[in-house]
């Protein structure tokens, strides 16, 4: 699987939409680490769990 997400980017869980928008951390061996507006920082791993990036544009 081939993750296109970096640093910064904008993302929400489409299985936990009350978390809210969260913030790409970091991405290390599948591992992605998220820092959600309502439920802070979470790891997902992005073999189960398909994080959906939001537009930059807003």
């Amino acid at each position: 699987m081939i993750l296109d997400f970096e640093p910064g980017d904008k993302v929400i869980n489409p299985n936990q939409k009350d978390w809210g928008v969260g913030q790409v951390q970091s991405i290390i061996k599948g591992k992605v680490t998220v820092n959600f507006e309502n439920v802070g920082k979470k790891v997902i791993n992005s073999n189960i769990v398909e994080l959906v990036r939001l537009n930059s544009n807003g």
